[in-house]
């Protein structure tokens, strides 16, 4: 029996080394390919300039490193409002019945293909929107309001999560001191829950950041620094998969270092996450 156990032990041992492994091969080799191309152009030159011409040999990515921000933090300011506010509604108020329909539902625009969202963002948000405001649609606004959608199941999961773990003590002690339902939620379980809704919020910052199809088919993929939300922008993502398929020499060494600044956004925001949720007491 033990024998077994040794080569279970054993077996699972190598699935969570290749998994390791998986992910520093990725990362060897993308800041293999995309340093060289930012050294010779100079760091501050690749992150610093807009002026993005492949066949010019001109590589700056300013515009879209502004256009990722500008659309993950429409996103945010959408999307975590109503996450939250659905994770309060869900740990607190609802009825066991309704959680039963409800959570269901999250779970399934979770798992709602980009693609789909992004043809919904084609064919209504674009529109609605360059029928009501200025410009042709294709906006920062149309790709936060998709992603903001996108970053839901991930907030509202979190967030839920963290508020029922709780301690039930707190939340009789303010009621048996006489606060509301509401003033014990606001006051009381909100506060005990804030790291793990900040996780919850830079995760979904995460997801934001990293989505692809859903903000090309939206957002226009323009590579100059937008005005304002009506504008057209490119976001780092959008860029890699529109050229890269055409790319060659300076020009695809470029578009590795864009993954390179992509990474190092993404690494940023998941050691911030794990902070806050080893503050919050969810991982040991």
């Amino acid at each position: 029996m033990r024998a077994y156990e040794r080569f279970i032990e054993i077996v699972l041992f190598l699935f969570a080394i290749t998994a390791v492994l998986t992910v520093l091969l990725i990362t060897f080799f993308v800041f293999r390919e995309g340093l060289p191309i930012i050294f010779s152009e100079g760091i501050l030159n690749f992150v610093a300039s807009t002026e993005w011409a492949p066949l010019s040999g001109k590589f700056g990515i300013l515009s879209m490193i502004l256009g990722s921000v500008q659309v993950t933090l429409g996103a945010i300011i959408l999307g975590v409002p109503i996450g939250v506010a659905c994770a309060v509604y869900l740990a607190e108020i609802a009825d066991k019945h309704i959680v039963q329909i409800v959570r269901p539902g999250i779970e399934l625009l979770a798992g709602i293909p980009s693609v789909v969202y992004g043809f919904f963002g084609l064919s209504v948000l674009v529109p609605f929107i360059r029928n009501h405001f200025p410009g042709n649609g294709f906006s920062i606004l149309a790709g936060s309001i998709i992603l903001a959608i996108m970053i839901l199941p991930t907030v509202i999961n979190i967030s839920e999560t963290s508020i029922r773990s709780v301690p039930e003590e707190y939340k009789s002690g303010s009621l048996a001191l006489g606060a509301s339902h509401w003033q014990t939620i606001y006051r009381v379980i909100l506060p005990a829950a804030k790291s793990g809704i900040i996780t919850s919020v830079i995760l979904g910052m995460g997801r934001a950041i990293g989505e692809t199809m859903a903000v090309i088919m939206v957002t226009g993929n323009v590579t100059k620094v937008a005005g304002s939300i009506f504008d057209p922008v490119r976001t780092l993502t959008g860029n890699i998969a529109i050229e890269m398929g055409y790319a060659a020499g300076d020009h695809r060494l470029a578009l590795f270092a864009t993954g390179v600044v992509l990474f190092v956004f993404i690494m940023v925001l998941n050691l911030i996450a794990t902070f806050f949720a080893q503050k919050a007491g969810e991982i040991k």
